[in-house]
């Protein structure tokens, strides 16, 4: 799984990128996390509002933070309508 924090480093990116982290954590999924901060990237991924969140190329959060909970959630439907892939890494 492919998972993406697209914003521009705001304090509700951080937050995101954190929240995400711990609940791919908690929930002990691989996956390959990382930071996009990129405007480009960014407007290429078609998203209008910030933070979001992109799993597998899908924005599947934005304009807003979630908590881990909700993440945890959220990444878990993910995970099962696709097949793992990888390992958990963090790129920043």
């Amino acid at each position: 799984m492919k998972i993406q924090i697209l914003g521009m480093g705001c304090s509700k990116c951080h937050i995101l990128f954190n929240n995400t982290q711990a609940a791919l954590q908690e929930l002990g999924l691989p996956a390959e996390l990382e930071k996009v901060e990129d405007f480009d990237r960014i407007a290429q991924a078609g998203v209008l509002q910030t933070p979001a969140l992109r799993v597998d190329g899908k924005v599947i959060l934005s304009g807003q933070t979630a908590t881990v909970e909700r993440l945890k959630s959220l990444l878990a439907d993910c995970q099962s309508a696709s097949s793992p892939s990888g390992n958990a890494q963090a790129k920043h």
